[in-house]
């Protein structure tokens, strides 16, 4: 899990209570941070996300690549062993 995704969870959280006691104490102000910190919270965890995607995918064109030249290596061998 990325880091942006664990941090914006945390300003969604924080948001959330801001954005509660902004309705509990009747501050307007403080709700609406909170609505805005909440909104910042899913952007960033949006963004995590993303990141998350990405890194797997690479990770598996790597390893795909990887195994794609192993099985290579591995029918080269063959080959070489027909002919002797």
């Amino acid at each position: 899990m990325d880091k942006d995704r664990i941090d914006g969870i945390g300003h969604q959280l924080k948001g959330a209570v801001k954005e509660g006691l902004g309705v509990v104490l009747g501050d307007a102000k403080l709700r609406a941070e909170g609505i805005a910190e909440r909104a910042s919270g899913k952007v960033q965890n949006a963004v995590g996300s993303a990141k998350d995607v990405v890194r797997d995918a690479a990770r598996d064109v790597v390893r795909d690549a990887s195994a794609g030249v192993d099985a290579a290596a591995g029918e080269a061998e063959g080959h070489d062993n027909e002919r002797t």
